[in-house]
């Protein structure tokens, strides 16, 4: 194990060089297909610090007992430098007990490597599309569009952190009727900025104060031109200069999380360009598309519902539960024969395609699925598409709901709780659970100063280590690695827990699950807290120890690069790693 070389890496390494001599031998046959053989830490600390299931995996394929060949392969890795013990458990598991020196490289390896530490080549040379958030145009930001936003953005840094290149994208959907009543509504305020009594905001349309700029901004530019034009003189101009302010307002709004996508595409400009009916001749032309009618809805007789012909994708032929109308009966564009249209044009730049969407939307996903597959699997291999499902979060404060907002008319705008809590609260409380799972957000708890609150616990733990490195220094200690064997079992615990971050990044990237790097972030500091506070009963425990230079030089090393780590896995989730507190 070389100085830049983590400790997981090398022990991939060692296990395929085991079963490269196993071959070699003719104990294994030749050209076995790898791919499902794992490194990983067992369940149970207990049972060693790493285990692998090659001879699980490995031995159906090559006509051998499972047990036999994982003796075989323990007696192999039983000779590796850095392993003390080497372990059959159950039917063909091993697992292995590596030695405190490779622990210490490891230690030295998160000094080399810094802020590459648990960096990935695992997805080189290949390209994700992460779309995220694509809110309608139609006003600030909510609390119900920032989960899926700090989800999709902190997805798109781990992906690029184990190795994609990604393109982060923002569909703006400012071709459905939504965009009009935000039209009707903005010449509304376009009105009253010229001087009209506008009185309450008829029922339809956007009543925010977030629109009266814009009506300013227009009456300025415009004048009282189209104060009593027909709605066909202005109706496409407001639109216009509506989306353009709300897109504006929406870029600013994520600007204060730290958001900026790569790429903004609209619905509008999709639809003029003819991509949807590209992609209709495209799916004519290979049976996936005809013309036919739906089945009644349900509760619906026969004398109450008149079939309508309309052209229909075969979703049912990919795993959907009917064929779905890519068109109206008035010949536009359903959402889905629009969406169908988008995917199938951003897949021609990307290798993957991931969606986060909200919760809500779980009734689409099927047959948007069905879609990708059937349009980018032509030749027999389709695009990998997920989606990544968001559920809502509830705003509390001290436990109760809170109330909406008048500027925004019915919700509360995510840049009013920015500036309240701040960027790092809000981000790294959106991934403290499971995206699929409800959120509270509660305005006092996420604030509190208090284990009980990752936010602060994590970021408390580097303020610490910061805190620590300052106080040595004035006391003329600093880290060395010269003495690191002094380190025992209880330091070393908290490398082998630091040591599961670079093979973490990559099953998060792989899962699209950056919410793993928060949890991994919390038992870290967990651990560190853990460690710190031994040095409360007993002061040999401490950091500093002011009698022995050479230990504490070894615990700041210990300290310092468990700082990094922690760096890093904030910097993923797009979270400062605060000094002070």
């Amino acid at each position: 194990m070389t100085a830049a070389q983590t400790l997981h890496a090398a022990f991939v390494g060692h296990v395929s060089a085991a079963l490269d001599a196993l071959e070699a031998a003719g104990t294994l046959p030749g050209g076995l297909n790898r791919a499902a053989v794992t490194v990983e830490p067992p369940r149970d600390p207990a049972h060693g610090d790493l285990a692998t299931n090659a001879a699980m995996v490995l031995a159906k394929p090559a006509g051998m007992n499972p047990r036999a060949l994982a003796e075989a392969l323990v007696a192999e890795l039983a000779r590796t430098p850095g392993v003390s013990a080497a372990e059959i458990a159950g039917p063909g598991f091993i697992n292995l007990r590596v030695d405190a020196a490779a622990w210490l490289a490891e230690l030295r390896a998160i000094a080399a490597l810094g802020t590459d530490y648990g960096r990935s080549a695992l997805g080189q040379g290949t390209t994700v599309n992460v779309e995220y958030v694509s809110a309608n145009p139609t006003g600030p930001m909510h609390m119900g569009h920032c989960r899926g936003a700090v989800v999709g953005d902190a997805l798109a840094a781990l992906l690029e952190f184990a190795g994609h290149k990604v393109i982060r994208e923002y569909y703006v959907n400012d071709a459905g009727g939504q965009v009009d009543v935000l039209a009707r509504s903005v010449h509304l305020r376009y009105r009253e900025a010229l001087g009209e009594e506008v009185g309450e905001i008829p029922e339809g349309l956007y009543p925010g104060d977030y629109l009266v700029p814009t009506g300013h901004r227009l009456a300025t530019h415009y004048g009282s031109k189209f104060v009593g034009a027909p709605e066909g003189e202005w109706l496409a101009l407001f639109r216009k200069e509506a989306v353009a302010d709300m897109l504006a307002m929406i870029k600013d709004d994520l600007g204060l999380l730290g958001i900026h996508h790569d790429l903004f595409s609209s619905e509008a400009e999709l639809q003029a360009a003819g991509k949807p009916e590209e992609a209709e001749k495209w799916l004519r032309a290979h049976d996936l598309v005809y013309d036919g009618h739906l089945e009644a809805p349900k509760g619906k007789t026969p004398e109450d519902w008149e079939p309508v012909e309309l052209p229909l994708f075969r979703s049912t032929k990919f795993g959907d539960d009917q064929d779905r109308p890519i068109k109206k009966s008035d010949g536009s564009w359903t959402y889905f024969g629009a969406d169908l249209a988008y995917h199938f044009q951003k897949a021609q730049s990307a290798d993957a395609l991931v969606d986060i969407w909200g919760a809500d939307h779980a009734g689409t996903v099927k047959r948007i699925k069905a879609a990708v597959a059937a349009m980018t699997g032509a030749e027999g291999k389709p695009t990998p598409f997920e989606v990544k499902l968001v559920q809502m979060v509830q705003l509390l404060r001290d436990g109760e709901p809170v109330k909406m907002s008048k500027r925004s008319g019915n919700f509360i705008t995510l840049a009013d709780v920015v500036r309240e809590v701040g960027k790092d609260v809000v981000r790294f409380t959106m991934l403290t659970r499971k995206p699929e799972a409800q959120m509270d957000f509660d305005f006092a708890k996420v604030v509190e100063a208090s284990k009980d609150n990752p936010v602060f616990y994590v970021q408390y733990a580097h303020a610490r280590i910061c805190s620590t490195l300052r106080k040595a220094a004035a006391e003329g200690f600093g880290p060395g690695d010269a003495a690191l064997d002094r380190l025992g079992e209880e330091e070393l615990a908290l490398v082998k827990l630091a040591a599961q971050f670079p093979r973490l990044v990559e099953a998060a990237a792989v899962a699209r699950e950056p919410h793993r790097i928060a949890f991994f972030l919390h038992d870290l500091a967990a651990a560190f807290h853990g460690y710190w506070n031994l040095g409360n009963d007993r002061p040999e425990k401490r950091f500093i120890v002011a009698q022995d230079g050479e230990l504490t030089a070894a615990r700041l090393y210990l300290a310092t690069q468990i700082g990094q780590l922690v760096r890093n896995g904030l910097g993923l989730l797009g979270v400062e790693a605060v000094e002070e507190m």
